[in-house]
C-alpha cells in the first residue's frame, strides 16, 4: 500500500520496506525529519516517556511509521500539495484509529495514536465501524497533480461508538473493516480543525485538535485530519478524551523536568541595537523598583522587596496597585535598561492535550519595554513615546510528547498574539536540540526566524517594525526556576500570584503623540499609519501596564 517510511529510523536517513516501490519517493518521504542530537535519558518516575498512556481503559501509543497511499503536488502551503499516509508497524495488539495528513512544504514529522483495550468487563473501548461512506475522491480532478487517484472514506461507527479519524485508499473499493477502529463515546471529545494542509476544488483538509485545551481539560488528538466537501456531506469526527483517575499520571516529575531544561532550553537573541535587556524580576525589585496604591494618597509608593513578598496577592487586575520604576532619574535609568547577567527565565509546566502533552512555558522579563518604530512604504520612522511602557513578560512555550519525551512544537509569543512552529521548522542551536528565538528590537515578540515582520499591512510595506538579529543572547537553560506546576503541587514565589499591572497607564495623548510624528510623512500616508496604528492591540501600543504571566489566559488554557 505504497511506500513504508519510519520517522523512529537512524538519524537522516530513512527505513524503507524491502518491497520494492511504487513510484519514486516524494521529497517529504525522502526526508523525513529527527531532531538534531538523540532523545534524552530521562530520570525515572511515573509514565513520563514510557511509550504508552492509559486514558481510562484505553491504552495509546504514538506511531511515526508510515505508508504513503495518495499524493497530491499542487494546492495547499506553497502549492506543494500533501501526502496521506496509513500508519504501519503497529505494536503487537494495538489498531488503528484514523489516517494522516501533512502538506509537503515541510520534512514530514507525524505522529499518529493507535489503541487497544484494557478495560474490564463492560462495553468493549474499541469497535470495527459497519461500514464506510466515500466522503470525496479525486477522481474528477482532472487537472490536479497527483498520484493515481485518491478516495476519503468516513467509517460508520456502531451505536454507542464515534469515528476518531477518516481513511484514504488509491482505489474506489470500501476499506476492510478491521482498518481502523472507532471509540466508545465516553472515551471521546468534541474535534475542531486546527492548522491548513490542503485542499481544491471545494475539498478542504486540517489537521485536528480537541475543541477544547487547558490544563484541566480531557481532550486528547489522534493526530489524525478533518476533511471537508463541498457535497454537503458533514464529517461527523471525535477526538479521544482521558477518563483515567490519574490524569497527569504521563507528566514529569521535577527531575524529568531538569532534564527536559538541558535537553530543550531555548536560546534567545537579542537585537545587536536593543537598549532595553532583560533581568531577573528579583534584580529588578532590588534596584529601586515601586508597588503604587490608588487609594494611599499620602504615601502612594512603597518599595518592592527583592523576593516581592510585599506585593498584594490573588484577587484580580481592578487597577488598585500597579509597579514602577525608581523615582531618582539615575536608578530609573538604570532599571530601564536591565541587567542581561542577571537574567532568568520562570517556567510554567502544564499538562495540555489531555495531560498526553507536556507543555513548557518559558517567560522572560523586561522591566521596560521601549518605544515603537514603523514603515510606512519606503520611511521608517520613530513613534516618540507610543508602544513604551515599564514591565514586558514575552514567551515561548515547548510542546513535549508525554509518550516520547520529545520536542514536538515550539510556541513563540508575538505581543497579544503568537504562533507555533512545528520542530522540523525551528531553527537550532548548533548540534542540539535547542531551538532558537529571536526577541524584537523594543518590543520584544518572539520570532523563530530573524529579520523583519512588520505588524500591519505587510502588502503595502506598512505597520510597526519588529526588527531580530543576532545580538546579545542568553540560554534559557543556565538560569531558570520552576514558579509553576499545579499538578506537582509547586509553590510559586510572590510575585507570580501579584495579579495587578506591572506597568502604570500612560499618562500622554497617543493621538497628540502621533501627529507630531505625521508631520514627518507625505499627506497621503498619514491616514495609512493612523489606521494601522488603531488596528493594534494595547500591547503594542503600550497603553496600559502589562499584566504578569498568571493573569494570562494561556496560563490555564491553550495558547491563542
Amino acid at each position: 500500500m505504497g511506500n513504508c517510511v519510519s520517522l523512529t529510523a537512524t538519524r537522516g536517513a530513512p527505513s524503507l520496506s524491502a518491497s520494492k516501490a511504487s513510484r519514486k519517493l516524494s521529497p517529504i518521504e525522502a526526508h523525513p525529519f529527527h531532531l538534531p542530537s538523540p532523545l534524552p535519558s530521562f530520570p525515572p518516575g511515573g509514565q513520563f516517556a514510557k511509550g504508552s498512556i492509559d486514558l481510562g481503559g484505553l491504552e495509546v501509543r504514538q506511531v511515526s511509521t508510515f505508508s504513503s497511499v495518495w499524493a497530491t503536488h499542487g494546492g495547499g502551503p506553497d502549492d506543494l500539495g500533501a501526502t496521506f499516509f496509513r500508519p504501519s508497524s503497529l505494536p503487537a495488539g494495538f489498531s488503528p484509529l484514523g489516517y494522516y495528513a501533512q502538506s509537503n512544504n515541510r520534512p514530514l514529522f507525524g505522529w499518529l495514536l493507535v489503541g487497544r483495550d484494557i478495560g474490564s468487563g463492560g462495553d468493549v473501548a474499541l469497535a470495527k465501524p459497519s461500514d464506510y461512506t466515500l466522503l470525496w475522491s479525486s477522481e474528477s480532478s482532472s487537472n490536479l497533480k497527483q498520484d493515481g487517484h485518491g478516495y476519503f472514506w468516513l467509517p460508520t461507527p456502531p451505536d454507542g461508538y464515534r469515528a476518531v479519524g477518516l481513511v484514504v485508499t488509491g482505489s474506489p473499493e470500501k476499506p476492510p473493516l478491521d482498518e481502523v477502529r472507532c471509540v466508545r463515546s465516553d472515551l471521546t471529545e468534541e474535534v475542531e480543525n486546527d492548522e491548513y494542509i490542503w485542499s481544491t476544488d471545494g475539498f478542504n483538509v486540517n489537521a485536528s485538535r480537541p475543541a477544547v485545551r487547558g490544563i484541566t481539560a480531557a481532550g486528547v488528538p489522534v493526530g489524525s485530519f478533518l476533511a471537508q466537501a463541498n457535497n454537503g456531506m458533514v464529517t461527523k469526527l471525535a477526538c479521544l478524551k482521558n477518563s483515567a483517575s490519574n490524569f497527569t499520571n504521563a507528566m514529569p516529575n521535577l527531575n524529568q523536568v531538569e532534564a527536559l531544561m538541558q535537553a530543550y532550553a531555548p536560546k534567545i537573541y537579542f537585537h545587536s541595537d536593543e537598549e532595553f535587556l532583560p533581568s531577573s524580576v528579583n534584580w529588578f525589585f532590588g534596584n529601586g523598583a515601586l508597588l503604587y496604591q490608588r487609594e494611599n494618597q499620602s504615601n502612594p509608593s512603597t518599595p518592592i522587596e527583592p523576593d516581592g513578598s510585599n506585593l498584594p496577592q490573588g484577587e484580580s487586575n481592578d487597577g488598585a496597585y500597579w509597579i514602577d520604576l525608581p523615582a531618582e532619574d539615575d536608578r530609573k535609568d538604570k532599571a530601564k535598561k536591565g541587567d542581561i547577567s542577571s537574567t532568568k527565565v520562570y517556567l510554567h509546566v502544564k499538562p495540555m492535550l489531555g495531560a498526553t502533552f507536556t507543555d513548557m512555558a518559558i517567560w522572560i522579563f523586561y522591566p521596560f519595554n521601549g518605544p515603537a518604530r514603523a514603515k510606512v512604504s519606503f520611511i521608517n520612522i520613530k513613534l516618540g513615546k507610543i508602544g513604551g511602557h515599564v514591565g514586558d513578560w514575552e514567551h515561548m512555550t515547548l510542546r513535549i510528547s508525554n509518550f516520547t519525551g520529545e520536542l514536538r512544537r515550539v510556541y513563540f509569543s508575538e505581543h497579544s498574539a503568537g504562533s507555533w512552529e512545528e520542530a522540523s521548522q525551528v531553527e537550532w542551536d548548533g548540534a542540539t536540540n535547542k531551538p532558537v528565538g529571536y526577541a524584537s528590537l523594543h518590543g520584544h515578540a518572539m520570532y523563530a526566524r530573524p529579520g523583519l515582520v512588520l505588524q500591519g499591512n505587510a502588502k503595502l510595506g506598512i505597520g510597526i517594525r519588529n526588527d531580530t538579529d543576532k545580538g546579545s543572547s542568553v540560554d534559557s537553560g543556565e538560569s531558570w526556576e520552576v514558579v509553576g506546576a499545579e499538578y506537582l503541587g509547586v509553590e510559586a514565589p510572590p510575585w507570580v500570584n501579584y495579579m495587578r499591572e506591572w506597568g502604570p497607564k500612560i499618562s500622554y495623548d497617543i493621538w497628540k503623540e502621533l501627529k507630531r510624528v505625521e508631520r514627518l510623512l507625505p499627506g497621503r500616508l498619514k491616514k495609512s499609519l493612523e489606521s494601522i496604528i488603531r488596528s493594534l492591540p494595547d500591547e503594542v501600543l503600550g497603553e496600559e501596564g502589562p499584566t504578569g504571566p498568571k493573569e494570562k489566559s494561556n496560563w490555564a488554557m491553550d495558547e491563542k
